[in-house]
């Protein structure tokens, strides 16, 4: 859910052997998490969501669609979806089986539309239409879980309530010795108490952008990767 910056140019990255090694205190995991946020602020300075949205609702909505589908994809179904329903009682007011026609290239296009419809109708008669502002308020809307929540908080109000975890967040935090967890839930908190909150929004961004294009799931370039000298994973291709 992360839009690049302009191409900026990539840190200069000596070649290392198959492992890096760890650090051996506190102070030089500190040090070793700051050149790793150093990096990434190199390769992605600007980075921000890359779902299109004009207000909080609309990128709520769209985060829901994302789960498991492409943010282009999205992309190119909610220019259409927006302008046929404007505002969240436009959405509270439509069937979710009606909805879900609507959205169905995003996949489990049923559960999405009564999440979405959910959230519209919570949104309305209860917070005046408008998205609650903190993440406690958010959590209780259909269809914003952690993950969602994160997102919105973070993008449309820049308020830093926690990390957002998809599965490159979750991969590559793994992958860099930021956490041992596999539970998203657990990771975050790893991660919030690793990385400064000042850092949590951008953070996101950058790591979801990197897990895209650098650390890839299937073939990570580990070869071009300006982060390598600092991971210790144990299968880099270097």
């Amino acid at each position: 859910m992360s839009k690049a910056a302009p191409a900026q140019s990539r840190p200069s990255r000596a070649r290392s052997g198959a492992s890096s090694a760890r650090p051996a205190n506190a102070t030089a995991r500190r040090e070793r998490v700051a050149e790793i946020l150093r990096r990434l602020d190199q390769l992605y300075p600007n980075v921000t969501c890359a779902l299109r949205h004009r207000s909080p609702w609309e990128l709520l909505v769209a985060t829901i669609l994302s789960a498991q589908c492409t943010d282009k994809r999205v992309n190119e179904v909610t220019p259409g979806l927006f302008a046929k329903y404007p505002t969240p009682q436009d959405f509270a007011a439509v069937r979710p089986e009606v909805l879900a026609q609507d959205i169905r290239s995003t996949g489990f296009f049923n559960n999405k539309a009564k999440s979405i419809v959910g959230a519209a109708n919570k949104i309305v008669h209860e917070f005046g239409g408008e998205v609650p502002r903190d993440l406690e308020t958010l959590l209780t809307v259909p269809g914003a879980a952690r993950k969602t929540a994160n997102v919105v908080l973070g993008t449309a109000y820049g308020i830093a309530s926690g990390v957002v975890v998809d599965t490159h967040v979750q991969r590559i935090a793994r992958r860099l010795d930021l956490t041992k967890e596999t539970n998203p839930v657990k990771i975050e908190r790893d991660l919030m108490k690793t990385v400064p909150r000042e850092r949590w929004i951008l953070f996101s961004h950058q790591v979801i952008h990197f897990g895209r294009e650098i650390c890839v799931a299937r073939s990570p370039r580990c070869a071009q990767c300006p982060l390598e000298p600092l991971c210790y994973s144990k299968d880099k291709k270097v």
